[in-house]
């Protein structure tokens, strides 16, 4: 099986800055593209960026120039820098990985348990 959990989430002023990362452990095969997805009270959950193996980057209009995902293949981490982070950034950030648990299995979807960003005075 495969795990994701995601840090870095809090408190931040409109303006400010956060960064979230998520580590994948356990049964690794492949890990193939990663993302990043966000969830807003009363909302759909939304993808806010992706990558994948090769390092090509996905970003949502909305916060293209501001966010910046990456990843680092050797620790099976992807991150998400947030700059100029406003209001409507608030919501619950999720990490999804799509990976290969082992030999004989099929490629799927994971998801980590989310952090929580809020950007308020």
């Amino acid at each position: 099986q495969v795990q994701l959990v995601e840090s870095g989430g809090g408190l931040v002023q409109p303006g400010g800055s956060l960064r979230l990362s998520c580590a994948a452990s356990g049964r690794i095969f492949e890990l193939n593209a990663m993302g990043w997805y966000r969830q807003a009270p009363g909302k759909e959950r939304e993808l806010v960026a992706d990558i994948t193996l090769d390092g090509r980057t996905n970003y949502a209009d909305s916060v293209k120039g501001r966010f910046t995902i990456s990843r680092d293949n050797a620790k099976n981490t992807v991150y998400l820098q947030m700059n100029s982070l406003k209001p409507e950034d608030t919501a619950v950030y999720y990490c999804n990985a799509n990976a290969k648990s082992g030999i004989g299995t099929l490629r799927r979807n994971y998801w980590g348990q989310g952090t929580q960003v809020t950007v308020s005075s």
